[in-house]
């Protein structure tokens, strides 16, 4: 009996290496390249770049994508682009959830991060607004922070004009004396806090967090109304703005990916990254001026317990 069990073991040994090997040999499931999808911060740049190294360890073939926040989900949603590890819940339009309605778009889940947007300013700006952080203060103090281009309207920096335009919303909502410009890109905006800063020139900017920004110099945030529920950005009054949707930042796929490559799909899923991970790769790249590829080796190297675990899994 004893050599029987013995030999059912073994047997049910071999069959099991044997379906895992034979799983192994069927990945790639597909040659085509997985498309990823680069937008235009840093953030998603490292947890796009560590998506796709990882999947080339699994011996998938990768090409990034540069493409809009907005204009992304139609090719997510045709199925010209695979992957998106960073859509940010409060700035995503029409089409994203009508697609992730549909099923043209799947959701894979929280990447990982506790993410906070809305208006930053630099501390020294507090004397020259008396009231802030509120955002009732602005209405009354719009001049210091006005431009000779914007007088006697505030300049109010927001994010590129394919992010959005959130903050132009709750400006003409609530209408304050503000004139919204949008930002040219992530480094643009930094270059423009920083040298504001350095000068303690006035400046007030749509931001968010994690960002490397904040490890270097201090910001306060404007604060707004607590609200029950959603903080609707387009209809806003005065007496009662909310400011903004704060987001949860959803991994998201191509509705035919799960079908196409299904231990991608099983690894995407697996994927988590945390503030802290992301602001030390921020920091490293934006900051030190290191290569992003060095920063994505340097946490594949750092983090081998992590992500193996997710790979074992999704070779399943």
């Amino acid at each position: 009996m004893l050599k029987n069990s013995s030999t059912a073991a073994i047997c049910s040994l071999a069959l099991l290496m044997s379906s895992g090997a034979a799983l192994a040999e069927s990945v790639p499931e597909s040659s085509d390249p997985i498309k990823i999808v680069l937008n235009d911060w840093t953030g998603q740049h490292f947890s796009s770049k560590v998506a796709g190294v990882l999947l080339e360890k699994m011996g998938y073939s990768i090409e990034y994508v540069s493409a809009g926040a907005l204009p992304q989900h139609a090719g997510l949603a045709q199925g010209n682009l695979h992957f998106q590890t960073e859509v940010w819940t409060n700035n995503i339009g029409d089409l994203y959830p009508k697609a992730v309605e549909a099923g043209d778009i799947l959701v894979l889940g929280d990447l990982g991060l506790d993410p906070r947007e809305g208006w930053i300013y630099p501390p020294y700006m507090n004397d020259r607004c008396p009231g802030l952080p509120s955002y009732n203060a602005l209405f009354e103090c719009a001049q210091a922070f006005a431009s000779a281009e914007t007088f006697p309207n505030g300049r109010l920096i927001t994010y590129p004009a394919d992010w959005g335009t959130r903050s132009r919303d709750v400006v003409a909502g609530i209408d304050m004396p503000f004139e919204p410009i949008p930002g040219g890109s992530e480094g643009a905006m930094v270059a423009e806090l920083k040298a504001a800063y350095a000068a303690e020139d006035p400046v007030i900017m749509m931001f968010w967090q994690p960002h490397w920004i904040f490890a270097e110099l201090d910001f306060d945030w404007v604060e707004w109304n607590e609200t029950d529920g959603e903080c609707v950005e387009e209809t806003q009054s005065r007496e009662s703005a909310c400011g903004f949707q704060q987001a949860q930042v959803h991994k998201v796929a191509w509705s035919g990916l799960m079908d196409k490559w299904p231990a991608a799909f099983k690894l995407l899923t697996e994927l988590t990254l945390t503030n802290e991970e992301e602001n030390l790769a921020i920091l490293e790249i934006d900051f030190k001026n290191r290569p992003l590829d060095d920063v994505v080796a340097d946490w594949i190297d750092g983090n081998e317990g992590k992500w193996q675990a997710w790979i074992d899994e999704a070779m399943q």
